[in-house]
This record gives C-alpha cells, structure tokens and sequence, in this order.
C-alpha cells in the first residue's frame, strides 16, 4: 500500500457533532422526587452534625476556659450502693451493724406427673441437695398433686448442678432467705423466722408485721462489740466452772436501753431448723429464778426509803431465826449484832430478815409491786417471763425474800429493779431499741435520792470490803452485790446446784451501766478452794466486762483513793453494838 494510502487509512475520524437541544435528558416523575429527597436528607443530616460538633466545641471551652481549675466534682461525691429490695426490712444494731437481712434465693419444686422416671430423678438429685435422701425424694414425686416442694432456698451453685442434670418436671422459683450475719452473737434478741419469712421468735417476731412492711430497719440498743464481750466473758466462765448456762445483761442507767444481752447456750439462727429446745430458752428474759443475795439490794433500799429503819441502825445476828420448822442461818455467820451497812457487806440473811419485819408483809408486797417485781416486763420480745410469787404473802415469805428466797424473777427484772436503786431512784422501762441520742425517758420515782445515795455507798462497800472483792476493776469504781441461791428440786432445795450472780454498777459515784453476769449450776474448782458462790464465779465476769468495755466507752479510770471520790462514797455509821461499841465505815 502507497504512503499516500496508509495516512488516509489511518486519518482520525472527525468529531461528532453534539446533539441538539431538543435531545437532552429531563427527569420526571418518582426519580426526580427520589433525588430531591436524598438531597433533603443530606442538608438534615449535615446540619445536626454542624450542630453536635458544635456543642462539642463549646462544652470543650467551657472546661478549658471557663471552668475554675481543680478535681472534678464527682470525685468528691460518695459512691453508695443501691440497696437491695427486699420485702422483709433488715434489723441493725444501734451502730448501724447489720444483724438480720434477707437474700433472693432459688427453692426447687416439681410437678411429679411431668417427671418422667422419679427414681432416676430423685436418685440424681441426691447427689446435688444434702441433707434430703433419696428416699425422701421419692415418695415426694409419688404424690397425687402437680405441686410439691423438693428443697427451698438453694444455694446458686446447687442451681447450676441442677440444671446441669437437665430433668424435665423440676422447677425454681425465686424466694426470699432471711440471713444473720453474726450468727448466734444476739440470737436470742434478734431471734428467726420459719422458711416462709414469717418471725417465730425475738424481735422477728414481736415486729413481724413492721418488718413485713419492707420499710426502714429495725434499730435495736444493742452494741454488738459489747454483745461479744459480754458472751466470750459468759462463755470462759462456763467453761471452768462446767456450768450449764449463763446469761448477761448491760444496761444503760440513764435511760434503760438494753446495750447487752446474752443467753447461754445459744443458736445459730442460719439454721432454725436444727435448733435444741435447751438452747432456745432465754434465760435472761424466759427464765425466772430465786436471785439469791442480789435481792438484798431492793430488801435494804426499801428498809431505809420506809425511814422505819436509818442507815446507823443494827440488828442482831448473833443467832439463827427458827420460825415454824425452818431455820434462817447465815453463810458465814458473824455471830454478833450488825450495822445496816455490815448486814450488807457481809450479806447476813439473818440481818436482812430482821430489817424486813420492820417493813411488814403489805410494805415488802407493795415495794416488790412497785419496782415492778411481780409483773411480766414491757420488753420487745415475746419471750418474757412471768415472776411467781407467793401466794398468799405470809410471815415466813416476808423473810426469805428479803434474802432473794421465795420469789422468782428473770436477770433483765433484776437489773431493771438494781438500775432504779442507783441512778437516783427512777424507774424507767427497759428497752431493746434504740432511743434518740440524748433522751431521757420519763420514769416512775420508786425511792428518795437519798435512798439511792444510800445504795450505791453500801454497794461499793461490798466490792471494797465484802463478798464482791474479785468484781473490784482497779480505776472504774465498781459497786455491786452477790448472790448465790440453791435451786428449786421437787418440793424443796438442791443444795448441788445452784444460781451463781453478781450485778453491779459502774461508776459507782454516778452510774452509767448496770451489769450482771449469772452462772447457772456451776461447780468450784481448786482455784475457787471449791467454792462455786457468786463472788468466786460471777463477780470475776463482771470485772472482766467492765474493764474491757470502760474504754470502748470513753470512761477513764480514776484515783480511788482521790479525796473528791472519797467524800462521795464515805458512809458514817453509828452501829448500836454493845460489844464493839460505836465505829465508822468508811466505803470508798
């Protein structure tokens, strides 16, 4: 091919011509209304991203810029947790401690007509739940009903195990477990509830319907740091002394709040089910028992506030009072005349019984009524005992109580009664809650503050120079009393078992607390030179409480023999004693 050819071959094609006007494409119709839309869309969308950068960008100047320096606020903010909701409302001590609560729990039911093989089923479910056999499972399933429990308040990996097994016809259903934390520290105040939730016993019980509510917690007066103290101090002298039991109480003189109770043996309330009846029983507010030498502190009190007999007076002791065909003697008997204020230091029965008849049956009836004595207390708990009194109230009655024979009250009547006598000579009534900070309840005046006076110098004479010596807490001016009584067997006394208690308060020139500790049936040792008497079982308890809760309580100890606690506790006394003539008695 030519050159000539070959350019023409390959000359570009020249370039069409565009279209005409009236070839170009419009849009109508749902496409056009589609783009406008996307385009509306598009403006939205930039516009609230204009706006979000924007308030990003002043919330940023205003930190940077605006703010004041320094940590962020929330920093300083407490973080508390929710509270768990539950129906049943919680139990606190007076700090606030928890002493009852309640957790959602899982409980397992089955429908025995769904469940395919029940002596496979129950033979699986064994191996998961204890404390139910396979037996008991069994016959559960075997009944004729679509409804039967097989465990309630399962543990959640007991769910899991059961789960796990995979057997048709087995249930959960969400319930409620009451938990105690403290477990038997304040079982007996606190008490428990049945596997329904419902209180069977203690405070569960008498708020039952308040604590159903699911409001506010029930705050109760107990301290749970003294409540250890009181019982670990219960327990060490049951144990060497192999007593029985033993209960302990602290009291508040001022205004009558329980800060202490213990019963002893005690219970787990975790475990309700397998609780022994023995050591259900409340032998601090249950119990009632003949207080032994402890009442000499009412017979005293009541003799002086009669103004039958002054504090200067004596009686004879030299021989026992035979009247009808008993015989009143005493444990260690002086065998001479006693002041008042030595009757009571060295605990004399025979003593006490004269002061006594000077009273009278009606006067003696009347004082034990009106110190409440002879009624069942206004405590919140249900387990209140009844004091048995004679009936009717003859000669030898007059004498045998003024020794603490002859009529039974509980430990909490006691020192309720042994508070009255020393705060001043007011009667308030005890409680086992909390009362506001700085209240004072209003009382009943059962003796003369001069009477009262009277008592706390007598009752630091027992513990400086009497039965009392070993409750003596160097600094802490403790006063108090001991008793000892043989207890009740058929129609008479076991001179072998016997209740064994000191109460006693402190400080003695201006009472804060009342404290009482009482051994049941304990036995002497080679300590004790055998003896098992309040001042070698009971008195020794009360030192050891005083000394460890003293500081817990801002109290310090004093110089006993400063002159200023000296002059507080002095007792003149003019005994009418022929033999050893006029002295004075000095309690400090």
């Amino acid at each position: 091919m030519s050159r000539l050819n070959l350019r023409t071959a390959f000359k570009r094609a020249p370039n069409p011509e565009a279209p005409p006007p009236s070839h170009q494409v419009c849009l109508e119709g749902d496409v056009k209304q589609a783009i406008d839309v996307g385009r509306t869309r598009l403006v939205i969308a930039a516009a609230l991203f204009a706006m979000a950068f924007g308030a990003v960008g002043l919330r940023l100047a205003d930190v940077t810029v605006m703010s004041r320096g320094g940590e962020p606020r929330l920093a300083d903010a407490p973080r508390v947790a929710a509270p768990i909701q539950t129906t049943r409302a919680e139990i606190l001590d007076r700090n606030g401690l928890l002493l009852a609560t309640s957790l959602y729990t899982p409980s397992l039911y089955a429908d025995p007509q769904a469940v395919i093989d029940p002596v496979a089923a129950a033979r699986a479910l064994a191996t998961v739940l204890p404390g139910i056999s396979e037996q008991e499972i069994v016959t559960k399933l075997s009944a004729e009903r679509r409804f039967v429990w097989i465990k309630r308040n399962l543990t959640p990996r007991q769910k899991f195990e059961i789960n796990r097994l995979g057997i048709p016809g087995f249930y959960f259903q969400r319930e409620e477990r009451r938990v105690y934390p403290q477990s038997g520290a304040a079982a007996h105040v606190v008490g428990y509830t049945d596997v329904d939730g419902r209180g069977i016993a203690g405070i569960e019980q008498s708020f039952d319907e308040v604590l159903r509510s699911g409001g506010q917690p029930v705050q109760l007066s107990l301290d749970l740091r003294l409540q250890h103290i009181v019982r670990e101090s219960l327990i060490e002298s049951m144990t060497e002394f192999q007593a029985i039991g033993a209960a302990g109480v602290v009291l508040d003189a001022k205004t009558a709040e329980v800060l202490a109770m213990v019963s002893l043996p005690d219970f787990d309330p975790n475990h309700a089910g397998s609780i022994d009846p023995d050591a259900q029983f409340n032998r601090a507010t249950l119990g009632v028992y003949e207080m032994g030498s402890t009442f000499k502190v009412f017979n005293h009190a009541m003799a002086l506030d009669s103004g039958k007999v002054r504090i200067g007076g004596s009686f004879d002791a030299t021989q026992p009072i035979r009247i009808s065909r008993f015989t009143i003697n005493d444990y260690h008997p002086e065998k001479r005349w006693l002041s008042v204020a030595e009757i009571f230091e060295h605990s004399s029965n025979i003593g006490s019984a004269r002061m006594a008849m000077e009273v009278g049956v009606n006067g003696q009836q009347d004082f034990m009524k009106k110190i409440g004595m002879l009624a069942r207390l206004p405590i919140e708990v249900p387990e209140a005992g009844l004091p048995l009194a004679p009936s009717p109230w003859r000669e030898i009655n007059l004498m045998t109580i003024s020794f603490g024979h002859g009529l039974s009250v509980s430990p909490l009547h006691l020192v309720s009664g042994v508070s009255a006598m020393v705060n001043g000579g007011v009667l308030r009534p005890v409680t086992l809650l909390k009362r506001e900070a700085g209240a004072t309840p209003a009382g009943t005046r059962v003796i003369a503050e001069r009477t009262s006076e009277q008592m706390r110098k007598l009752l630091r004479l027992v513990v400086e120079k009497g039965t009392g010596r070993n409750a003596s807490a160097e600094g802490y001016l403790v006063g108090g009393k001991t008793g000892t009584a043989e207890k009740l067997s058929g129609r008479g006394y076991n001179r072998k078992a016997r209740i064994s208690s000191f109460v006693g308060a402190f400080p003695i020139n201006d009472p804060k607390y009342i404290v009482l500790a009482m051994i049941d049936e304990p036995v002497g040792n080679k300590r004790t030179f055998g003896y098992a008497t309040g001042g070698w079982v009971a008195a020794p308890v009360v030192k050891n409480i005083v000394q460890r809760m003293a500081p817990m309580y801002g109290i310090l100890p004093v110089d006993e023999s400063a002159p200023e606690i000296r002059r507080d506790l002095v007792l003149d006394i003019a005994p009418r004693d022929t033999q050893n003539g006029g002295k004075r008695l000095a309690s400090y």
